[in-house]
């Protein structure tokens, strides 16, 4: 099984029945879960449907979910595993499939089975190889239980022949006598095989007819009791699917059901509220129109007086611009008023104080003191320069004495 045309894989060297292996094994796959109790132990616990007789086979007429089916198959192979005899945790959604199925298929190797396919045959969840690998952990686990398949026991089948010759004898009789007419129809001849046959037939009806009417000997009130005792047991339960289109059709109608019933009642509620708001409306325009009739001389008056108020309101906004401005005037004014003031301050302290000649003979004297220090720098650099022109002349004068 590691590729395609290797290990007695090909179609041709496994035989013309091999499309349907998967079956078969799905079959008896199925048949071990339900001796391994699946349906209790594992799919209501995590909340799953129980498994169709292919559930496993991948076919175009039964396609499904490929995550579910893998997600069912890690789920059941975990399970299996565990009751093998081997710990396995339990595989989650967000793993990776490729080392789940790493997993799966080492516990399948440590439990002694024989795995000669590529991991990649179980990522899709269904194929024949899952329903390989899931049949072989059912054996391993039915094999820890303590059980162990044997041959049937086949009862004898000496009554089933007599009873299908009781059911069939007339039917016999009924072709042999048609048989009989179309010969004699089609041939005008004697057919004394078909007599012969006639004869025998006949006779082991009568033969298989009871003498006697059967009679039940089973007591009544024993039948009853029985009846009592299993009836409970016959009940069958299904067990509500969110997920069923059927269950979302009936809640729409009782929640269609549950709006009529409420609409009607607040339609009532609402029809009465709007008749007391029509009538309270009817009674404040009513009394609305006596009022104005009562009070049209005051609100004429009131009208008078608030055109007279915006008359004033309109001179006063006049006026009070006119004072704004000259306010504004005499604010600059008075400003100016105060620098004038200051300056004649300034000026008078001035005049009165001593304090400017006193500043003015002491700049005299720092003045007198940089005129020295300029005189003594002056002094230094006309030395300098002598200095300078007196060693000149000497040079030259050397410089002719040895010229000479």
């Amino acid at each position: 099984m590691a590729e395609d045309g290797r290990r007695g894989w090909d179609e041709d060297e496994r035989g013309p029945g091999a499309p349907h292996l998967g079956f078969v094994l799905m079959e008896s796959l199925v048949d071990k879960l339900k001796m391994l109790n699946c349906d209790q132990e594992l799919l209501e616990k995590h909340n799953m449907k129980p498994l169709s007789r292919h559930y496993f086979v991948s076919s175009p007429y039964l396609a499904a979910n490929p995550g579910e089916q893998f997600y069912v198959f890690t789920i059941m192979a975990a399970w299996l595993i565990n009751l093998a005899g081997r710990s396995f945790g339990r595989p989650q959604e967000d793993d990776e499939p490729a080392a789940i199925v790493a997993n799966v298929l080492a516990e399948l190797r440590a439990l002694g089975a024989k795995v000669d396919f590529p991991p990649s045959k179980l990522k899709s969840g269904s194929g024949e190889h899952v329903c390989l690998v899931l049949n072989t952990l059912a054996e391993h686990a039915l094999k820890r239980r303590g059980f162990s398949f044997q041959r049937p026991n086949y009862p004898t089948e000496t009554n089933e022949e007599e009873s299908v010759t009781d059911d069939h004898a007339e039917l016999s009789l009924n072709d042999a006598d048609r048989v009989a007419e179309d010969d004699e129809d089609e041939d005008n001849l004697v057919d004394l095989e078909t007599l012969t046959l006639q004869s025998t037939l006949k006779e082991a009806a009568a033969a298989s007819k009871p003498d006697d009417i059967l009679r039940s000997t089973v007591d009544v009130a024993e039948w009853n009791l029985e009846v009592e005792r299993v009836l409970p047991l016959l009940k069958v339960t299904i067990r509500a699917d969110n997920k069923d289109w059927r269950a979302h059709v009936d809640q729409m109608h009782q929640h269609q059901n549950g709006i009529k019933t409420s609409l009607r009642e607040a339609k009532g509620y609402l029809d009465k509220l709007e008749e007391d708001i029509s009538r309270t409306l009817e009674k404040v325009s009513s009394r609305e129109k006596y009022v104005n009739k009562q009070l049209e001389g005051v609100i004429g008056e009131h009208r008078a007086v608030q055109a007279k108020l915006s008359e004033v309101r309109e001179r006063y906004q006049h006026a009070s611009g006119g004072v704004a401005q000259r306010t504004r005037l005499l604010a600059e004014l008075s400003e100016e008023l105060e620098k004038v003031k200051q300056e004649m301050e300034e000026r008078g302290s001035s005049m009165s104080d001593g304090a400017t000649v006193v500043k003015i003979k002491q700049s005299a004297g720092k003045l007198k003191q940089e005129i020295v220090r300029m005189d003594v720098r002056a002094g230094v650099v006309a030395h300098m320069l002598l200095h300078a022109k007196l060693k000149r002349k000497s040079s030259i004068s050397l410089r002719m004495h040895a010229a000479v």
